[in-house]
């Protein structure tokens, strides 16, 4: 098979789970996603030669960086909006949320978005992209023994943050505090 066949099988093969990794990442930003996923497959297709046999972890390694690049300039696109006064606040269109809006489960958002970058990272490659240690490895670049350490420390850091953080979640509902306990043992 040919490089370019290799990049078509993989471009048809694993465009969908490209877009949901970056869709997760980027969220209320949608309107990036598209281009961030294009850009994963630009450097996908010039880099057609390192393509391996499970291309995958891979492609999530180039949509890290990728997105690393789309939110410095989103930082920097906002700094310039900010400096010239167009703000949304400043057409009004300011949104504020109810006291209510905050989704089931959204502690445990809270819990991970007080982790570093490189712990929510290990942790959202393992729950949302599925990822074992092997494919986890490659996504991050780094060896196997190293990606196993990375998210051994980064789910007791959440589990720490958990803890932290529940006299807060002690306000749940029955079962779902009778839940965190349940996977707090076994985690």
């Amino acid at each position: 098979m040919s490089n370019d066949e290799i990049f078509a099988a993989a471009y048809r093969e694993h465009y969908w789970a490209v877009s949901r990794y970056v869709a997760r990442r980027l969220q209320g930003r949608a309107d990036e996603v598209e281009e961030v996923v294009a850009e994963v497959f630009t450097v996908a297709w010039r880099r057609r030669g390192d393509l391996q046999a499970s291309p995958l972890p891979w492609l999530y390694g180039v949509a890290r960086n990728c997105l690393a690049n789309a939110v410095r300039g989103y930082g920097r696109r906002r700094r310039l909006v900010d400096r010239m006064g167009n703000d949304e606040a400043a057409h009004g269109r300011h949104i504020v949320d109810s006291p209510d809006a905050e989704a089931p489960g959204a502690w445990v958002h809270d819990a991970l978005a007080r982790l570093s970058p490189v712990d929510q990272e290990v942790l959202r490659l393992t729950v949302w992209e599925e990822l074992g240690a092997e494919e986890i490895a490659v996504a991050l670049g780094c060896g196997r023994r190293a990606a196993v350490m990375r998210l051994h420390r980064a789910r007791r850091r959440l589990r720490a943050e958990i803890d932290r953080m529940r006299p807060a979640v002690a306000a749940l509902p029955a079962s779902a505090d009778a839940t965190l306990r349940k996977d707090h043992r076994h985690g």
